[in-house]
């Protein structure tokens, strides 16, 4: 049995369009894997260091933190304190990655200026 010419052609335009999206789709994951790029996220943004702030309590103990192992190498362990936010708060160290090379954490603390205890964030310099 002899099929119809316009069945034969209509096979041959799907074929046809199979065909080009086939080609398109291998083309495109052959393209794709060809890129590799390197990314460097950083955990927090460069931080400018805090305003004073006066105090009116002493500062609690420290708890004593149990440092965990180095997530990837270049972080740096920024021990945990407590911070002045109109009471002690205790916030946990952490790992963070430095803003730039050759920056260096300064943690925060307290000094007597002018006969008033003066609370001074920690900051990157």
């Amino acid at each position: 049995m002899k099929l119809p010419v316009c069945l034969s052609k209509l096979d041959m335009k799907v074929s046809s369009i199979i065909k080009s999206s086939l080609l398109v789709a291998m083309a495109s994951l052959l393209a794709t894997g060809c890129v590799v790029r390197e990314r460097v996220v950083y955990a927090s943004p460069p931080v400018a260091p805090a305003p004073d702030v006066v105090v009116t309590e002493d500062m609690p103990a420290p708890y004593v933190e149990v440092v965990p192992a180095v997530p990837r190498p270049g972080f740096v362990w920024v021990q945990g304190a407590w911070v002045w936010r109109h009471h002690w708060v205790w916030v946990r160290g952490h790992w963070d990655h430095p803003p730039r090379p050759d920056a260096v954490w300064i943690g925060g603390r307290y000094e007597y200026r002018g006969g008033a205890r003066v609370w001074i964030g920690g900051y990157w310099r």
